[in-house]
């Protein structure tokens, strides 16, 4: 007899190494629904009511550069913009730390006399130094951007961006079926509307880095969808004609088995765009790399989300909404109540010892025996017991 005392035993986590970790994702799809739902509202809320910060690339306008001084503020800034021009700045941040730290101020196109004038009340009254540490009037840097160009950027951005779908839906198309395809799509467009609330939350101005990002994000939720994907589809093959096993249980597996690849995944993608915030936006000061690495933060991690929680469960449905997928379920889950239903009458036979005779007094009385163990189905693991069947000649 087998000591289960000292049999190992292993947690969850280590059990999606192996594939037998029991996390039931399919069978609580309605809680992750709801859970995607709310994420989805809060994403468009924020995108409808707040709206984006929209770069100087795609809007035009003028922005004004200025090296951070100690004890300067953004508020300091932004009041002396007001005094001399008579408006308010659109907007004033500080990027980067220590000795590579700026002051950007981006605001609408000004002329030249507008320029000047900016440039010289900043010089006044903050004295910024430049990479000598000699004040001067030119550590003022003054950049341009026209409409046109803004208008010209955006279209590219949105055809750049219908491209790519496209091209993915295609491929979706050619290889998976129908259903995949659909909740692979689906995924896709929850990747892009919560990363773009984020963004809408967060107050980061969109930048063509920001577009970048995304058409990276998007191919990194694919490929973990793909993933996911190739196991169910491997799982489910010939699940027609078997009737231990629903489809939705076969895919609850591939998900428990590519559950920590995707936790690795996500981890290893995580980790160098961490580095390239604290580095290059913190560090270093560069800021058009903090759109690249926000994007690619929040799309990583929405994209695992996505692959996991939505793209497979949405399968599930779509597979037992309709078509012989439905049809075997509902036989597997037919068979197995009728099976329990007579498990159950057994044990009340074999526990209640039921007798059989006449009601005529005196009559014999037989007692039901026992159900034979051999009758009932073996625990999953159990020895086999009993003689083997002989061959027929």
């Amino acid at each position: 007899m087998t000591d289960t005392t000292t049999a190992p035993h292993h947690s969850k986590l280590s059990g999606l190494y192996t594939g037998t970790g029991g996390f039931d994702i399919i069978g609580r799809r309605k809680f992750y629904y709801l859970l995607t739902g709310a994420i989805v509202l809060v994403a468009l809320l924020s995108m409808l009511i707040r709206g984006f910060s929209w770069g100087i690339d795609f809007e035009g306008g003028t922005r004004i550069q200025m090296p951070a001084v100690e004890g300067v503020t953004v508020e300091q800034v932004e009041t002396v913009y007001s005094d001399t021009l008579g408006s308010e700045p659109v907007a004033v941040q500080t990027v980067g730390s220590g000795a590579g730290a700026t002051i950007q101020i981006r605001s609408e196109a000004l002329d030249l006399t507008q320029v000047n004038a900016l440039q010289s009340a900043l010089f006044d009254e903050f004295q910024p130094t430049d990479s000598d540490g000699v004040p001067s009037r030119n550590s003022i840097s003054v950049a341009d951007v026209s409409e046109t160009w803004g208008g010209q950027i955006t279209q590219k951005a949105l055809i750049a961006l219908l491209v790519f779908l496209v091209i993915v839906s295609i491929y979706i198309a050619v290889r998976y079926e129908r259903d995949m395809a659909i909740a692979a799509i689906a995924a896709l467009f929850f990747d892009m509307l919560v990363t773009a609330g984020v963004y809408s939350l967060v107050g980061f101005e969109v930048s063509p880095a920001t577009v970048i990002g995304l058409l990276t994000i998007l191919g990194f939720s694919l490929y973990d969808s793909v993933v996911v994907f190739d196991k169910v589809e491997e799982n489910t093959r010939g699940i027609l004609h078997l009737h231990r096993r629903t489809y939705a249980e076969q895919a609850n597996l591939a998900v428990n088995q590519t559950l920590m690849r995707s936790i690795n995944t996500t981890i290893i993608s995580v980790l160098p765009v961490i580095a390239l915030m604290v580095i290059a936006v913190w560090l270093l000061g560069v800021g058009t790399l903090k759109d690249l690495a926000l994007v690619q933060l929040v799309g990583i991690i929405v994209g695992a989300y996505s692959s996991i929680f939505f793209a497979t469960p949405l399968l599930v449905t779509l597979k037992e909404w309709r078509g012989p997928v439905a049809v075997h379920t509902r036989k597997v889950l037919a068979k197995r109540e009728a099976a329990s239903g007579r498990a159950s009458a057994g044990a009340a036979a074999v526990d209640g010892e039921p007798v059989f005779g006449s009601d005529r007094p005196g009559a014999p009385v037989v007692r039901r025996q026992p159900v034979a163990p051999a009758q009932r189905s073996p625990r999953p693991g159990a020895r086999p017991t009993g003689k083997r069947a002989k061959k027929r000649p």
